[in-house]
């Protein structure tokens, strides 16, 4: 029985409706099942799943399959069933090889149809005692740009000997778009592993933005308990008091973490709010006199606005801790040209100031990168102006 041959979804879609106009209904219909699979974050397996399910419908079919084959060796890396029991698949065992007709499907663009796969020459009749006996068959390649990536498996057409030009021209039109749907699926699967990468990163950066300073006044004041424990018993029951407070206060921050990485008092109030409370809060701790401004602002994304968030208590602690700066101002407010778009933060001090471009620099001062980091992820611009002597300037200006 000849074979149709892949050109391209045209000519598939000409000779499938020609038979059957309501086809490519139904084939459009099973390619929209396969996308929405992937926009609602399907994996790769669950999207195979779709598909074979689609072609099991679409053509009348007992069993159906699709088999990506591994890049190299006789192995499929994915091979997914339709119509077959679990019961069924675990008394089969493991995964087929891509060998007689299977591999066949994978060498040649050119879809086969028989009704009785038996008679093949290619085929090779060891089965597994469990494996049902079949006879129409109906394979089909899936290209995607020139390459062979997989395949469609049809077997035991309902209610007729034999799979039809129809079914066959119903299938190549499926499978020259389902290329697509596998190949976003698999970039869907190669961006969530980027993505809890990046996750991983930036609850380093929460860690460190959160914790750190309270973690280095715990041990400051612990030694301090230490030192003071044999000769001032009062001063170092003074000082455990507040280990036991700044301890409290590390046990909220890292619950607010794992809450969401979004701090309360943020979803609570709103960014304005947030940011003149915490930075009165770090002035009054550190007895620096501290000049706010902060205006009215536009509806930000709640991401922006925990990054601006971050961004500010950072830069703050720095001129607080690090700067030994007698003054500090901080602005915040809409951009003074472009008010409707963007936002942005300033937060300056008269401190000591360092060479922003000295060497080593940002492996020494990890608040510095992740500045620069939680700006990148939504799309803002950080500046960081200083030298020794003059002071220290942080700029950071973000989208709406």
């Amino acid at each position: 029985m000849p074979a149709l041959h892949d050109n391209g979804p045209e000519p598939a879609l000409e000779a499938a409706t020609a038979a059957d106009p309501a086809v490519a209904v139904e084939v459009l219909a099973a390619l929209a099942g396969a996308v929405r699979a992937i926009t609602l974050g399907s994996s790769l397996d669950r999207v195979l799943h779709r598909l074979a399910a689609s072609a099991r419908d679409l053509v009348g079919a007992r069993y159906a399959a699709i088999g990506l084959p591994e890049q190299e060796g006789d192995q499929f890396a994915r091979f997914v069933t339709v119509g077959m029991s679990d019961e069924l698949i675990a008394r089969l065992g493991p995964l087929p090889r891509t060998h007689g007709l299977l591999d066949a499907m994978l060498r040649d663009p050119s879809p086969y149809r028989t009704d009785d796969i038996t008679r093949d020459p290619r085929f090779r009749g060891w089965w597994p005692e469990a494996h049902p006996q079949m006879r129409s068959f109906l394979g089909v390649p899936i290209v995607s740009a020139g390459d062979i990536v997989g395949a469609f498996y049809l077997t035991e057409k309902l209610g007729a000997p034999g799979f039809t030009a129809a079914d066959e021209a119903a299938v190549v039109l499926l499978a020259s778009h389902a290329a697509i749907a596998i190949d976003q699926a698999r970039l869907f699967e190669d961006s969530r592993e980027l993505a809890l990468a990046q996750e991983r990163g930036r609850l380093a950066r929460e860690l460190h933005d959160a914790l750190a300073q309270t973690l280095f006044s715990l041990r400051l004041a612990a030694e301090t308990a230490a030192s003071l424990q044999a000769d001032d018993p009062a001063g170092a029951a003074a000082q455990v008091e507040v280990v036991r407070r700044l301890a409290g206060q590390a046990a909220d921050e890292l619950r607010t973490i794992m809450d969401g990485l979004r701090p309360a008092d943020l979803e609570r109030d709103g960014l304005a709010a947030t940011v003149r409370s915490h930075v009165v809060l770090a002035a009054r701790a550190h007895g620096v006199e501290v000049d706010l401004d902060v205006a009215e602002l536009p509806e930000l994304d709640p991401d922006v606005e925990h990054q601006v968030l971050r961004i500010a208590q950072e830069a703050v602690t720095n001129a607080l801790r690090h700067a030994r700066a007698d003054r500090v101002a901080v602005r915040l407010g809409p951009h003074e040209r472009r008010p409707e778009e963007r936002v942005v933060l300033t937060v300056r001090d008269d401190g000591r100031g360092f060479d922003p471009d000295a060497r080593g620099l940002r492996s020494r001062r990890l608040g510095i990168t992740s500045m620069h980091e939680r700006a990148a992820s939504v799309g803002g611009v950080l500046r960081i102006r200083s030298a020794p002597g003059r002071g220290t300037t942080v700029e950071l200006e973000v989208p709406r």
